[in-house]
């Protein structure tokens, strides 16, 4: 297991040693849209893209000038839960990219001017995903199935609600989810774990956070729709899912690898196969799982023409059931966890994901599994424990369907 410390102030911290020219440091927040008032959606991703625009001693330029001329990259992101800013750079520089970071997270000025000009960015963004089938179908899709609760937030918001948005809606934000329990100072580089605690602690360990005070609500009432949008694009999308596993859940693991199974990176999947290879019917389709705090969502994308949609949609039902009533046998367990498996550590071989996803680990257990351990998890996995979860979230009659299609 990889230790998680904890610096003066409460805050998280995480550290992997690795020998590479080029460290990643990011500080992960335990909040996204899920955390918003119903009337300020939109906030949390307005937080994140505002928290550059200014610091008591930096314009936003100077921000990127900075970074920028000591060869580094910084990025931030927001998702229905979690808020992330990071950087890359050159190991030595370490220090000064701390600083910058630490300046950025806890001295950001939101200046009125840099925020009116935020906002125009953000609607040419909110423009861009309503004008791109594959990215909006996902947010409407998720709109559908956690419908009226705080996870079916658009992660954007609206163009009318980010235009209201105000320097004090974003401090009331900070000061209600930044709490030192809520944040994970992440490290993955070639520095020692001593020296980088050193920093890390100078410069993020000793500010004072309000206490955490947040409640969320859980998800409970999950109803399964059958949506279709009347939408004159040239292909046929289509999300149908179902609600899953938490990430606190031990089932998270199989579901993973049924997933993987099912329609996941490889283009051997079943539903690769059996639609795109076998019967030429899509151009993509595709499985996801998605655990969250205290829920999760299992969902499928297709992208066929018009005609094929039902079809396509039987063609998965029949996977569905193979997957159901038939145990997989000794070479296909094997041979599933061997790609998903080598799909892990391809990832961790970027050493942002893992710098990111040893962060995100840190928000919601007291210990990190290494890849090692992770690895022996999936090892682990029987053909008993798939069937069972096939037979508790594989079931049609449950899922949820969303489509933009000609009518």
């Amino acid at each position: 297991m990889h230790p998680i410390f904890q610096l003066p102030n409460g805050i998280k911290f995480v550290h992997k040693q690795v020998d590479s020219p080029i460290s990643h440091i990011g500080v992960l927040v335990n909040a996204g849209t899920r955390d918003e008032e119903e009337k300020d959606v939109g906030l949390a991703h307005f937080v994140e893209h505002t928290l550059f625009k200014g610091t008591e001693k930096r314009d936003a330029r100077q921000i990127f000038r900075y970074i920028e001329n000591l060869g580094g990259d910084m990025n931030a992101s927001t998702s229905k839960e979690e808020t992330y800013l990071h950087a890359s750079f050159l190991t030595p520089d370490l220090k000064k990219i701390t600083e910058l970071l630490s300046d950025i997270f806890f001295n950001a000025t939101f200046p009125e001017k840099e925020l009116e000009k935020e906002k125009t960015i953000i609607i040419e963004e909110i423009n861009y995903y309503k004008d791109t089938p594959t990215e909006l179908i996902f947010d409407d899709f998720e709109t559908l199935i956690f419908d009226q609760h705080p996870l079916g937030r658009n992660i954007l918001g609206t163009k009318k609600g980010v235009k209201q948005l105000t320097r004090n809606h974003i401090l009331n934000f900070i000061k209600n989810n930044y709490s030192a329990d809520n944040v994970v100072i992440s490290f993955v580089g070639a520095t020692p774990l001593n020296r980088v605690k050193e920093i890390v602690s100078h410069y993020f360990g000793n500010v004072n956070l309000p206490e955490n005070q947040r409640v969320r609500t859980p998800f409970q009432q999950y109803h399964p729709q059958t949506v279709k949008k009347n939408k004159n694009n040239s292909q046929a999308h289509l999300v149908m899912g179902n609600i899953a596993y938490s990430i606190q859940d031990d089932k998270k693991n199989h579901l993973l690898l049924l997933s993987n199974l099912l329609g996941g990176q490889g283009s051997n999947t079943r539903l690769n196969m059996e639609i795109r290879e076998k019967r030429g019917w899509a151009y993509s389709v595709e499985s996801f799982y998605t655990p969250l705090s205290d829920s999760g969502l299992f969902t499928i994308y297709l992208g066929c023409d018009h005609s094929m949609v039902n079809k396509s949609i039987e063609v998965i039902h029949k996977e569905f059931k193979k997957l159901r009533e038939k145990k997989l046998g000794e070479m296909q367990l094997h041979y599933a966890k061997k790609q998903f498996l080598g799909q892990l550590a391809i990832s961790n071989e970027q050493k942002i994901n893992e710098m990111l996803a040893l962060g995100r680990s840190a928000l919601f257990f007291d210990e990190i599994e290494t890849l090692e351990e992770a690895i022996q998890a999936f090892e682990a996995i029987t053909a008993d424990q798939l069937l069972d979860v096939a037979n508790e979230i594989l079931l049609p009659d449950n899922f949820s369907y969303l489509s933009y299609q000609k009518d």
